[in-house]
């Protein structure tokens, strides 16, 4: 037993991200990971590595462009590792193996899902992985016979299983060349309901889809799934509705298209900052109204426990929830008709204050090490990178070298999540054995 009790879950989950990564940044500077066979500088496969691994999306070079067959599927096997998770994908290798999952293992997949207890953990491993593959394989398929209009089979079938991994994983990497993204199919329906369907999904997170799988014989939801559903449905639907109203005369983004264009070039702009980061509209021609709204999107970012950053939706849900209660003059916080516990809602304070700190430093950071651009433009990158969304307005291309290192700090603290990473550099104590007397601060 005491070799478990070592075990410093958030360290190994730090160091098994890391290593997956650097693992994939070697590959790519093989000659034979890119189109011209010379391999990108160190820096640039770090980057594009940690961007993959972190399920981000923002890259320095254009994935399409610059690639190979050989780059582009390490590419999307980082992408595959890191929205799954590197726990979740080192046990299904020992499954596969036929090994055993023992405690050690058990307990680091509860931290991974950040879950409650180590009960059923291996059961719904099992689950996710034929989640993703059930759910890759028909958003593969349509996708695949939409690009055969536009492309030959061949070209299409990959095309479409790559972006349909690499949007389900809330990566955002794209194929289609010139930094364009999917901007070629701002109004097609199918292209973007498909491609919003496998962002949603990715981004409720696996612990959701298993208790909606399992309704019809529980017939009953947690609190935690009712949050995510619930402010899912308000953020999208809401955010739809901004973009369509801020974006509706602009000539750059909704003006020339038509009203179902319109509607959907909305609906997949209120999608994609919950950290996919593919886009149809071009975010540089965006109103200011609607990258202060895609940013406070972008923060926030989607479920616990889902292939998504931020600090959560669930996070975000117990903070409003909190405030309203104070406001209400209420001692206790409720969802649902649950009181939430202090824990958890000291737990939602950290978790938002850290990365408020992280996007503040890193965005005051970049406007040092990047000068002469629009301070939105900073602010825009620094979010995106800590909500691992990928979405950009065109810096991240043109950063320096220490520029891209903080982007590379910052996506590898979004996508493990601020705690985690503190958790892991930090040595944490038992609960005090004595508590001090009480002492009171005004506030407000």
């Amino acid at each position: 037993m005491k070799k478990i009790k070592e075990v410093n879950p958030p360290k190994v989950l730090v160091l098994g991200f890391a290593t997956v990564i650097l693992i994939g940044a070697f590959l790519l500077t093989l000659p034979i990971a890119t189109e011209d066979g010379k391999g990108l500088s160190f820096l640039n496969a770090l980057f594009t590595a940690t961007s993959a691994t972190c399920v981000t999306g923002l890259v320095v070079v254009d994935t399409g462009d610059t690639f190979s067959m050989f780059g582009e599927l390490v590419i999307l096997t980082l992408i595959q590792i890191g929205g799954l998770g590197f726990m979740t994908f080192a046990t299904f290798l020992f499954l596969l193996l036929g090994k055993k999952i023992s405690l050690k293992e058990r307990l680091l997949l509860k931290e991974a899902f950040n879950n409650v207890s180590i009960t059923g953990l291996v059961r719904l491993v099992k689950r996710i992985l034929i989640f993703t593959a059930v759910i890759e394989l028909v958003g593969g398929i349509i996708l695949s016979i939409r690009f055969s209009y536009d492309m030959p089979l061949g070209k299409a079938i990959y095309f479409g299983f790559f972006h349909t991994i690499s949007n389900f994983n809330n990566a955002g990497f794209d194929l289609m060349g010139e930094f364009r993204s999917l901007t070629p199919y701002v109004d097609d329906p199918i292209v973007v309901l498909t491609v919003c369907a496998l962002i949603t999904l990715g981004g409720l997170g696996f612990i959701v889809m298993n208790e909606l799988y399992e309704y019809r014989n529980t017939r009953r939801l947690s609190v935690h799934t009712k949050v995510v559903l619930l402010a899912t449905v308000i953020l999208t639907v809401g955010a739809t509705l901004l973009i369509f109203i801020f974006e509706y005369g602009n000539a750059k983004t909704l003006g020339p298209l038509s009203e179902t264009g319109k509607v959907l070039g909305s609906l997949f702009q209120a999608v994609t900052p919950r950290t996919a980061g593919s886009n149809t509209l071009p975010i540089g021609d965006l109103t200011h109204s609607t990258l202060f709204l895609i940013t406070f999107l972008m923060f926030i970012g989607a479920g616990s426990g889902s292939t998504a950053g931020g600090i959560k939706i669930t996070t975000f849900a117990v903070l409003v929830a909190t405030v309203w209660s104070q406001i209400k003059g209420k001692e206790d916080v409720v969802l649902f008709r649950r009181r939430i516990v202090t824990e958890t809602i000291l737990k939602a304070l950290t978790v938002a204050l850290c990365g408020l700190s992280i996007v503040v430093f890193m965005t005051m950071a970049l406007s040092i090490t990047e000068p002469g651009h629009d301070f939105m433009m900073y602010l825009f990158e620094a979010t995106s990178a800590f909500g691992t969304v990928g979405l950009s307005m065109g810096l991240t291309p043109e950063l320096s070298s220490i520029g891209r290192i903080l982007i590379i700090f910052t996506m590898f603290a979004g996508r493990l999540g601020p705690l985690t990473v503190a958790f892991a550099i930090t040595k944490r104590r038992k609960s005090d054995t004595f508590r001090h007397i009480k002492g009171n601060i005004m506030i407000g």
